[in-house]
């Protein structure tokens, strides 16, 4: 790919020799950067996390629903109408079921009325519907004998909440982000040059440069269709970073293979949100996204490649992939459904019958780990679609069982739990790997050893499984702890933003992937320091692996469609169209 390159062996040449010639020199450049680079980390995930969290978050108005004489205020894409205290509009009368309607918004703007197998019906502009109905401004919608308007926000109205929505919702500006970030990367690069100058090649500068290029090019495109909110994004490429400082330290020859994992990852991220903004498309797609995880799972247990003891991953004419990672996002995707459906039994069982399917497939395979992640998903969309806790915790009870059948059944995992608590005294044998990782760890310190000067790496799954020891030990324990608070940011981002959610659907597909990379890196932190068992499932972004890079970069579209900051999300595109319509007509 560089043939047209001069030849990287002068250049090694000449940076050992200046290495040897100037000790002191390459001494104070490797300190400085250790400090710099743990410096700029601590102000880009403050500075994302200060924008994202700081301040209070309003509700949005989209439009109002009067009844009789008051006037209820429409804050969400979509808004159940009933008689029970937790409904959007509460209509309290004994003829109104107690979850009556639903009055939803599509991305478009249009609105929709549906009925919930009511006793009385649901009646717009006098006609009984069965099947979800377009309800125009002006239209009377009929519950249980109550005839409700539907209204569009005045313009003031709307100017005003436009405001609150604005009004200190970027903190940080986002420029001077990007230019710590590009910092971060440039310092990353100079270190990694000369820690690893004996095999440098120019696959190293050439992944650094494009991926700033990206950046830049991303930020001023996105500004120029005048979007804003950019910490998910950053913190995206933040994490990414670390991926590729640890492919470049640990695994060199799979540095470009990395480089172009995040690239589809951020094509993924792209095609996610223009799929997001139609919910048209997204019932279109949820039974395939369905079909395409049960097909990705079984088919990798039919013809899938045996490692480590799990059989999950599968050869495409010499690439090799986990096609589990992607399922990942295919299931979160197909699994969350729209308010009206969320009161469709047949719909809930239907996801239960998919996510069972899931785990045994994983189970099968030998991926406890990634069946674990799938199984915990589970629960988070299956609590927020039912809100049955009560169900829910008799599903735990049943894995918890089952999770004991499966130790007794396996006695290599049987022996990671004898193991767990109790490494050091089995340091050579299953305790080897965590004990080398917190050592590794303890000798970073709080800046570390520099990039790609640690020993760690040459341990068997350090850039994957054990990722966390390697940013300890070569990046320093501040910068490991700047990667687990940025997932969490993005986490608590995620539960505030869902509060106020515009749908249902976008609150749940990003709870489930918030919870789903939390867990997913808390199993691998936690695995690595012998506070869990060690399950051998990747830290999100940051270990080495095509695959789940791009799974990561889906789930974060996820997170993307749920942000309620105004002109943040991609999901919302406003049409002042209908609304100056009625206006006129009035």
């Amino acid at each position: 790919m560089f043939d047209f390159l001069p030849s990287v062996d002068p250049i090694r040449t000449n940076i050992a020799e200046a290495i040897a010639a100037y000790p002191e020199v390459f001494g104070f450049i490797t300190c400085f950067i250790r400090y710099a680079l743990c410096i700029l980390a601590v102000f880009i995930v403050v500075s994302c996390a200060v924008s994202l969290l700081k301040g209070k978050v309003d509700r949005e108005l989209w439009a109002y629903l009067c009844v009789g004489s008051e006037r209820f205020d429409i804050g969400h894409w979509e808004n159940t109408i009933g008689r029970a205290k937790q409904s959007d509009i509460v209509v309290n009368l004994p003829t109104v079921s107690r979850n009556h309607a639903v009055l939803a918004r599509d991305s478009e703007g249009n609105w929709h009325v549906s009925d919930l197998n009511s006793k009385t019906g649901t009646f717009v502009n006098g006609n009984k519907i069965s099947v979800p109905t377009p309800v125009k401004y002006g239209d009377l919608i009929c519950v249980g004998g109550q005839e409700l308007v539907l209204l569009p926000a005045g313009t003031k109205e709307k100017t005003e909440n436009k405001l609150k929505r604005t009004r200190q919702s970027i903190w940080v500006s986002p420029i001077l982000i990007l230019v710590w970030l590009s910092e971060f990367q440039i310092f990353s690069l100079i270190q990694l040059i000369i820690s690893k100058h004996e095999s440098f090649s120019w696959a190293l500068p050439f992944v650094f440069i494009v991926l700033m290029v990206v950046m830049w090019v991303w930020y001023f495109t996105f500004r120029a269709i005048r979007r804003h909110g950019f910490e998910i994004d950053l913190i995206g490429f933040f994490l990414s970073t670390l991926g590729l400082i640890v492919s470049a330290s640990a695994y060199p020859s799979g540095l470009l293979k990395q480089f172009f994992a995040l690239a589809m990852g951020v094509g993924i991220f792209l095609i996610l949100g223009w799929i997001l903004r139609d919910f048209e498309r997204i019932e279109k797609l949820r039974w395939p996204a369905a079909i395409g995880t049960l097909a990705m799972l079984f088919l990798t247990l039919l013809l899938g490649e045996e490692r480590y003891g799990a059989k999950n991953w599968i050869n495409f004419g010499g690439i090799t992939v986990q096609l589990s990672e992607f399922a990942k996002v295919l299931f979160i995707f197909s699994g969350a459904a729209s308010l009206e459906r969320l009161y469709t039994r047949r719909n809930l069982i239907g996801f239960v019958a998919l996510a069972g399917a899931c785990v045994i497939a994983l189970a099968l395979q030998g991926d406890y780990g990634t069946a674990l992640i799938f199984f915990v998903t589970f629960i988070v969309i299956a609590f927020l679609r039912s809100g049955d806790l009560a169900s829910v915790v008799l599903i735990c009870s049943g894995a918890v069982f089952g999770a004991f059948l499966v130790i007794q059944a396996k006695p290599y995992i049987a022996n990671r739990f004898a193991a767990w608590r109790h490494v050091w005294e089995y340091a050579q044998s299953t305790g080897y790997q965590q004990t080398r990782t917190m050592s590794a760890a303890a000798s970073g310190g709080l800046f570390g050893l520099g990039a790609g000067e640690g020993w760690l790496q040459n341990i068997g799954a350090a850039s994957t499984d054990l990722v966390f020891g390697i940013l300890c030990e070569e990046l320093g324990l501040i910068i490991a702890l700047c990667a687990i608070v940025a997932v969490g940011v993005l986490v608590i981002f995620t539960l505030k933003s869902s509060a106020i959610g515009r749908s249902s659907y976008y609150v749940i597909v990003a709870c489930a992937a918030a919870s789903m990379l939390v867990f997913q890196m808390m199993l691998n932190v936690f695995g690595c320091v012998d506070i869990l068992p060690l399950t051998g499932v990747t830290f999100p972004f940051v270990s080495t692996g095509g695959s789940s890079m791009i799974a990561c970069w889906g789930l974060l579209a996820f997170l993307k469609a749920n942000d309620t900051r105004q002109n943040a999300s991609f999901v919302v595109k406003l049409d002042r169209s209908k609304e100056a319509e009625f206006d006129e007509q009035s």
